[in-house]
């Protein structure tokens, strides 16, 4: 998956199961393997229980699943708990 990295700043952020997460605010490269390491998301989903309480996260980018006119995110079961969700 090829994106300019430019690309990604305020890209919408949902899982694979459709719960929106947040907005891309920066990412975070590691400059020895030129790689992305993880992405900063802010403006977050104040519905997902897990994130009320925070301005922004970084999500790992080896969750990142898809990046075109938004991004997807593998939905990581608890982490993004909405408050209807309940979580096993």
């Amino acid at each position: 998956m090829k994106t300019p990295v430019t690309e990604l700043f305020g890209m919408k952020v949902y899982t694979d199961d459709a719960v929106y997460v947040g907005e891309i605010d920066d990412v975070v490269l590691n400059v020895d393997t030129k790689k992305v390491e993880s992405l900063a998301v802010s403006n977050l989903n104040g519905d997902v229980g897990e994130l009320k309480n925070h301005k922004g996260i970084k999500i790992p980018y080896r969750v990142v699943r898809a990046a075109k006119d938004i991004i997807i995110i593998r939905h990581v079961r608890g982490l993004f708990a909405t408050e209807n969700e309940e979580v096993i």
